[in-house]
């Protein structure tokens, strides 16, 4: 196959692509309708001309029907007063009309068989025409159905166009939701690793140091007085950071309660631990047992 051949044939190919999908159905089924209304016009048309022509040799073999009688009178005439000759002549002329009038006969006739098969076929065509009238209103309407059908099935289905749109709309929204919550997770999380420096907050290095260190001595100091509240021997703590408030030491000495087998050793483990604390910072801490502490709320002390 040649350039030119494959060529015209994608052109073809891609032409009627474009043609099916601009095509309505029912456009053409209104075109091809109108085509034969049309025809059945022209056989009507042509029914009429046939009729026109009968009636024209009907006419003209009646003109020639009376001069035929007109000459017969004459010839008669003739004959009447001896003149042979003139009788002669006339009856000559009426000779030529009856074969005139045979030949009008003939065409008459042959009109009349196509006058009737031009109606026969009209009526045929008047027929079909009517049938296929009510076939594409059918039809049409059948397409106009199928066609809203097809159109609230995409609807409800999501995959007409304005619902694509929509639901990518909606998709595009979500991700980028979803990309925001991760950005701001991330910036949390790389503000609390320090990563990041929080603008808000302290910008003194030796603030954040002593800070610090003020949250581990704290953390430490905890660490000891449960190791007491258990019975174990505690490390001293470091010396620098505050002590742990009544809150603190109610909060960690219920749970050893908790475990504890007996009241005795729940005494004997909570002098334990204030001991432990005056020893530490020189400070002394208030009784524990005295009453209940808020297990929702820490004080840092003073150093906080």
């Amino acid at each position: 196959m040649s350039v030119m051949k494959r060529l015209s044939g994608i052109v073809q190919a891609k032409a009627n692509k474009v043609l099916d999908k601009a095509e309505d159905p029912r456009e053409t089924l209104d075109l091809s309708y109108e085509k034969q209304l049309e025809q059945l016009q022209q056989v009507r048309k042509g029914v009429a001309d046939v009729a026109t022509a009968r009636k024209r040799i009907e006419l003209q073999a009646q003109q020639l029907q009376q001069s035929a009688a007109k000459l017969q009178d004459q010839a008669r005439q003739a004959v009447a007063q001896n003149r042979d000759d003139l009788a002669r002549e006339a009856l000559s002329r009426r000779a030529a009309i009856a074969s005139q009038l045979d030949g009008l006969k003939s065409q008459h006739d042959q009109l009349v068989t196509q006058e009737e098969h031009l109606v026969a076929t009209t009526q045929q065509l008047q027929t079909r025409v009517e049938a296929f009238r009510t076939q594409k209103e059918t039809l049409k309407a059948s397409y106009t159905a199928a066609q809203a059908q097809t159109k609230i099935g995409e609807a409800v289905s999501g995959i007409s166009e304005s619902m694509s749109d929509t639901g990518l709309a909606m998709s595009r929204a979500q991700e980028k939701i979803a990309n925001m919550q991760a950005r701001a997770g991330a910036v949390d999380e790389l503000l609390a690793s320090g990563a990041l420096t929080d603008l808000s907050g302290s910008s003194d290095p030796l603030q954040a140091e002593l800070d610090k260190g003020l949250q581990t001595s704290q953390v430490d100091l905890e660490l000891a007085q449960i190791k007491g509240q258990l019975g174990g021997t505690p490390s001293a703590p470091p010396a620098v950071g505050a002590a742990p408030t009544a809150a603190i030491g109610a909060a960690v000495s219920r749970p050893a309660e908790a475990s504890a087998p007996t009241a005795a050793s729940d005494t004997v483990a909570a002098d334990t631990v204030d001991t432990e604390a005056e020893a530490v910072d020189g400070e002394p801490v208030p009784d524990q047992r005295s009453g209940p502490a808020d297990l929702f709320s820490l004080d840092q002390g003073a150093g906080s």
